[in-house]
């Protein structure tokens, strides 16, 4: 089927230029869906301070955008085989502009929520067509050079962007605060629309591809109910409310799992879950990533309302996190193919180390800590979290056979997304259940977050030892 789908496309590839501008396109959506996926971290005080919404909102804001690109993630990527993944990238993105509009005009929490749910939506449709837009228009002996420049670029972007959200919340440019951050996307992804609309090349899609709306749907509602249930209860107290949703999220959780089994095409293929290597990489993804993703939340908090720093001196007190991500996903590269499933493991201990000394860090000092003595347990979380993104899931694929890898890769990009989500909402959970100060809150949650890396170390071995060769 994929040669179908890229035999639809030219048969000529257009002139470099051209392809170098369809790739910035490319490029300029997925920094983006980076961008609006991390800014949250930063702004949340700032927008609940204005709108309302409490410690609920705080965990909604990140969880929502995570919740809808994790779980349309599979879905969006079947819909561009179907319909084309011309039309699905310009559909996206004009959604994504759109909601990212209703996303800074929005008056309450209740339709901030939901916007940021319809951003995660579209961005679903927009990035899963990148990569087949790129194969279909660069030539196989030169598309390594576009690759390339993924790494870099979103590095860049992790780094750039809760530094940028910060500006611009102290800057309350026009008197609007922290709008303008979502409201710049109007104008970024309005100029990307007319360049993609001008620039990428036409396809018909291939009709006969299955999707199975079912499955997409019981996933969504799964989540939905779990993270609603999580939240409430944290937010509101363990009343009736929270206790069904979170009954209904197992319920619907089964149900999704019997969908899986049944159906023809599911969203991930039952021979998949059967590989154990596989499996233990998924649960152990969901577990570790959720820590850290609820750990970069915890500590943004802790940053603005435990040291009382402004939204952009907070961005640029975790640039050394994002630094080490950085510099441990290119230095990592090349060894994972000599090292395996080991440098996961050495990835883990090292955030667990860097977890441990800030840990101790916030325990003796509380607010009194100063922002350089954050700089070597934050740089050395980053530099473990780096040596884990891409390894683990590289090592996670390394007794699948070739023609299931597509399949495993959406699942798993898929799967780090609805991490995110799930730790945004449980780690702040933890945060803001937990009386006795911002101190306390922060030195519990991060207590968590190393019982959680630690419990991931053992599980490590459960593993393929070695990522693909195509992948070293």
């Amino acid at each position: 089927m994929t040669q179908t789908l890229h035999d639809t496309y030219e048969t000529r590839h257009p002139p470099a230029r051209t392809r170098w501008a369809i790739l910035g396109v490319v490029l300029a959506a997925d920094v983006l869906d980076l961008l609006d996926g991390t800014i949250t971290n930063i702004a949340a005080p700032t927008i609940t301070h204005d709108l309302g919404g409490g410690t609920a909102l705080v965990q909604w804001l990140g969880a929502s955008y995570a919740l809808a690109l994790g779980v349309l993630l599979v879905l969006g990527g079947r819909l561009g085989d179907k319909y084309g993944r011309r039309r699905l990238f310009l559909t996206g993105l004009a959604g994504f502009t759109a909601a990212s509009l209703a996303c800074g005009l929005a008056p309450t929490p209740g339709t901030l929520v939901t916007a940021r749910l319809a951003q995660g939506a579209f961005g679903a449709l927009v990035i899963p067509q990148g990569f087949g837009i790129l194969g279909a228009t660069w030539p196989r002996n030169q598309i390594g050079k576009a690759y390339s420049l993924f790494g870099p670029v979103m590095g860049l972007s992790a780094v750039g962007g809760p530094i940028l959200a910060g500006l611009i919340v102290d800057a309350d440019l026009g008197g609007l605060g922290w709008r303008p951050m979502f409201l710049i996307n109007i104008a970024l992804g309005g100029a990307a629309l007319l360049a993609a609309a001008r620039l990428l090349p036409h396809d018909t899609g291939d009709r006969t591809t299955t999707v199975d709306i079912p499955g997409s749907a019981l996933l969504g509602a799964t989540m939905l109910a779990l993270l609603t249930g999580l939240i409430e209860g944290a937010a509101h107290g363990w009343s009736t409310l929270p206790v069904l949703a979170l009954a209904a999220g197992l319920a619907l959780f089964a149900a999704f799992c019997h969908r899986q089994r049944t159906a023809p095409d599911p969203l991930i293929r039952p021979s998949l879950l059967h590989n154990r290597g596989f499996t233990s990489g998924l649960v152990i993804g969901v577990v570790f990533f959720a820590a850290v993703a609820g750990l970069l939340y915890v500590v943004s908090l802790f940053l603005q309302q435990g040291l009382g720093r402004s939204p952009a001196a907070a961005a640029l007190a975790l640039m050394p996190l994002s630094a080490g991500i950085v510099v441990a996903s290119i230095a990592c590269y090349r060894l994972i193919g000599r090292l395996g499933r080991r440098l996961v493991l050495i990835g883990f201990l090292v955030t667990l180390a860097g977890t441990a000394h800030l840990l101790t860090l916030v325990a003796v000092l509380g607010t009194d800590t100063g922002s350089w003595a954050l700089v070597p347990p934050l740089l050395v979380i980053g530099l473990g979290m780096g040596a884990c993104f891409g390894s683990l899931y590289d090592v996670t694929i390394g007794d699948i056979a070739p023609e299931e890898a597509g399949s495993a890769g959406g699942s798993l990009g898929a799967v780090q997304q609805l991490a995110n989500a799930i730790g945004a909402a449980s780690v702040t959970t933890v945060y803001f259940h937990t009386g006795g100060g911002e101190t306390h809150a922060t030195t519990v949650s991060l207590a968590v977050v190393a019982a959680i890396t630690l419990l991931c170390c053992p599980l490590v071995r459960l593993l393929p030892l070695k990522a693909p060769e195509q992948h070293h």
